[in-house]
């Protein structure tokens, strides 16, 4: 329980600034036709510094 609430406090932190400059996330949203059909694709990423963490998603 100790360590849980360990994590939500420095996310905490983290997602207001406190540590440095927040992460801002940025998100991309596709729509294309072909002869396949409609394909739509989300995505969702956020940029520290060197690192970059993504999620896709594609219907």
């Amino acid at each position: 329980m100790r360590n849980l609430s360990f994590l939500i406090v420095m996310a905490a932190l983290a997602g207001c600034g406190v540590d440095g400059e927040p992460v801002r996330p940025a998100v991309n949203t596709s729509v294309s036709a072909g002869t396949g059909g409609v394909h739509v694709g989300t995505g969702v990423s956020a940029t520290s510094g060197n690192m970059s963490v993504g999620v896709g998603l594609g219907l």
